[in-house]
Formats: structure tokens, sequence, C-alpha cells
């Protein structure tokens, strides 16, 4: 396919990234000099220096023949301008990361269509519904809905002293016959681990176990880990994030204890008058008298939104180091998320991921339900239907040559989930969840047409 990449930026670029691996024909249109630099250095794209909202500058960048035109500079407005500009002009599919939830809300006068925008990204309320799903699994680093929420894939770090560590994977699942799941890969010092049953599990490794979500809170106790409840949550930043995690938490049934620190005091204010069953505080979120005085070390999680990723680091740990059970901090830098649980946080949350996992689902199209980048792991979470007359229905697993890099972890069929084994056969539509390593992917997706 012929793709245009609207912005150099991170989000551009790594998708330019992936999708020049994935064999399509890519173009990115960028004003920045420099951003285009880092493109022609390190890609293998075609690059065009220009104006996203100069009809010109599309038409000159091939907007006429695209068949997808992904619009993600930095500013909502050439966003649009851009994409209404390019549906027009030809271009078959229109995607558009929009910060602001104007166009998505149910009374919005102006809707995302209306501006040629086939599919509207908003990273912002991604990765708040990411951090609220973390908050209700305390022990979990990493935590993926699939199946229409049936099954859950669940990022758990082993401490030294766990009572799993130096038994091998299948000695683990033998140790509890009662519980169903699949431990379908493993981070273990920056490595990503496809493992086999005889692989041992060591001390600080990152387990990724699927279950149906029913069983997870079973699934967390055999790694010797207790699945604490939160109650009391503190947000640091009452930026659009921290602001979308506190509306949802509290249109939510179960009656939580919410402080929400703004340093700005208009903002606090707004804050306040809209949010009824939250305490909104004015004051630096980094200030430990103020952290102190706010009772911080009889808060169960802390979540640092603010928009200094640098600050929301150094305020988890401080949490941590009062002893907060689950401290959760939003970076921008995809650079810092393989080292956040390695300095001691609990989990680290890149709204950017969010964004890209978005598109690139949309991107990929066919069979492809849904696609999931992990934090901090070189890896992919996959949903697949299996077409009626492809490769892998009607045959067990095991008898399926499946690409080295990846491993099936569920079944959807007519309704029911079930975890993977070799014996299980796929059959026609039915949903099949896949961990895979990026050079595995297409390779999986095309068994399934």
């Amino acid at each position: 396919m012929k793709i245009i990449i609207i912005g150099a930026g991170e989000i551009g670029y790594d998708l330019a990234s992936v999708l020049s691996q994935e064999q399509h024909d890519v173009i990115v249109l960028d004003r920045d000099k420099d951003a285009l630099k880092k493109v022609a250095d390190n890609l293998d794209v075609l690059y065009f220096e220009g104006n996203a909202t100069s009809a010109k500058d599309l038409v000159d960048a091939g907007v006429k023949d695209a068949d997808i035109l992904i619009a993600v500079t930095s500013i909502d407005e050439v966003n649009m301008i851009a994409s209404m500009m390019s549906k027009r002009l030809g271009a078959e599919m229109v995607i558009a990361r929009i910060r602001s939830d104007e166009l998505s809300r149910p009374n919005a006068p102006l809707k995302s269509t209306d501006l040629g925008i086939d599919v509207l990204i908003h990273p912002e309320q991604s990765a708040a519904m990411e951090i609220v799903r973390l908050i209700k699994r305390a022990s979990a680093s990493d935590l993926v809905n699939l199946a229409d929420g049936q099954m859950q894939m669940i990022g758990l770090r082993i401490g030294k002293e766990s009572p799993l560590v130096g038994k091998n994977l299948l000695e683990y699942t033998e140790q509890f016959p009662d519980v169903t799941f699949r431990v379908v890969a493993i981070s273990r010092k920056g490595m990503t681990i496809i493992p086999s049953g005889s692989v041992r599990i060591q001390a600080y490794d990152q387990l990724f176990l699927i279950a149906k979500t029913d069983s997870i809170p079973e699934v967390i106790k055999t790694t010797g880990k207790p699945d604490v409840e939160i109650n009391r949550i503190m947000i640091a930043g009452g930026t659009p994030i921290g602001a979308m995690i506190a509306r949802i938490l509290c249109q939510e049934e179960k009656n939580w204890n919410i402080k929400l620190i703004e340093p700005d005091h208009d903002t606090a204010v707004e804050l306040a008058q809209e949010l009824k069953g939250v305490l909104v505080l004015n004051g630096n979120p980094t200030d430990p008298d103020l952290l102190a005085t706010e009772g911080i070390t009889d808060t169960d999680a802390f979540i640092s939104v603010t928009e200094d990723e640098e600050s929301n680091i150094i305020s988890c740990l401080m949490a941590k180091h009062l002893e907060v059970q689950k401290t959760v901090a939003l970076v921008s830098k995809a650079d810092y998320i393989p080292l956040s649980q390695t300095i001691g946080l609990d989990a680290a949350i890149n709204k950017k991921s969010a964004a890209s996992n978005e598109i690139h689902r949309h991107v990929r199209g066919g069979r492809v339900i849904s696609v999931k980048a992990l934090q901090g792991i070189k890896a992919e979470v996959i949903e697949l239907q299996a077409a009626p007359r492809s490769k892998v229905v009607r045959k067990p697993i095991h008898k399926v040559r499946f690409p080295e890099g990846c491993v099936v972890g569920g079944i959807l069929s007519n309704g029911s989930t079930t975890i993977a084994t070799g014996q299980s056969q796929i059959q026609p539509n039915d949903r099949v969840i896949i961990f895979c390593l990026p050079e595995a992917v297409d390779k999986v997706t095309s068994l399934f047409k």
C-alpha cells in the first residue's frame, strides 16, 4: 500500500519505521528539516519537505494516489486541515490523531467525518483507560484486554522472594493444575524470550501471561504476589489525562477516595467545580512536604501524569520510597520505559505508543482485529480472525507451521474462550490471540487469510 504520514515526530517516525519494514510504500511529509534528516538517515522511506496545510505540497507528496493518509503532527488544527484537504484530493482512508475530545463528544456540532477523517485517534483517552485498568489490577505492570474483554494478558514482575524462582515453566504449570493460563513471553534484562517449557524463571523476570479475565486473580496468586485492592488514589497533574482518569473513576460504582494535585490555580478551580467526587488541591505535586501533609503514606496508588516526564518519574519514586503500593508514571520517551521497573516504578505508560497501536490496527486491516505493542518489550499481541479456507483451520495447533518467534495464547470461538494448547483446533471465523516478535507479524497474518 501507498501510505503518507504527515508529521515526522515520535509517532510518525515509529509508524514509518514499522510500516516500511512491512514492505509498504511510505512517504513522510514534514516542514521540520531536522526531523526529516532523522528519517532520511535511519529509515528506508521517501520523505518530502512541505506544509501539511498546503494543497500543492500534499499533491506533490502524492496524496491523490494514497491508500492511507495518517496525520500525526503535534497540532490538532494542522491534522484536521490536512485530513480534510487530503480526503478531497483523493486519499482513500484518512487517519488523524486529535488530542482534544471536541470531535468525539456525543453532542459535538462537528463530527470527524465532516472533516474527512475516517478514523479518529485519541491517545490521551487510550492512556487514561490503560492507567485505570492497571489500578484495578494492582499487581500488574502491563494489562491488555483481549477477546472483547473475556481474556486478559497481564505482565507480572517476579521478585527474588517469589516461589517460582528456579522453576521451569513446565514445573510452574504442573504446580497449579486448577488454574488455566499460559506464559507467552518473558522479558529478561532487556531481552524478549518466547519461552518453551524448559525455560527457568529467574528473579526480576517479567512474565507475560494470558488467562480468562475472571481467572486473573488466581494467576496473580501463583506468582506469590497478593492482588492488592486499591481504594485511595492520588493523581499528580490536572492534565487532560489526569482529569480523564478522575472522571472515569468517578463514574464507576466503587466509591474511590481520590485526591488530585494541580499546580495551576485556575485549572485547579475548574477541575474542582467539575469533579464533585474528587478532592482537588492547588500545589506542586513534586513537593515532598505537600505530599506528606496530604497523606501520601496512607495512599494505595500514586499516578503522576504531569507534562514533565522527569517529574513524573521522580515523584513516583518518592511515593514508592514512602511505601505506596502502586505507582504509575506517564512518560513520553520510549527509551525510559524499559528502565522504569529497573529503577523501582510499578508501571510506565506512553500515550504515543497507544496511538501507534490503534493506527497500526487500521493499517493492517484484513483479518486483524487488534494489535497491541507492549511497553518495554519487543513483541506484539495480535488478535486475528481465521478465514474459512486459511492454513490454520481444522487441525491441531501443533501441526500448523507457525513462524519462529510466535506463540498462540487463546481462542475465542462462538462466544466462549479457551487457553490454547498444542491439541487445540482453530475453526473458521474463530478469533485467535497470538503473541509474536515484530519480524514474525506478517508471516503470522498471512496464515489466517
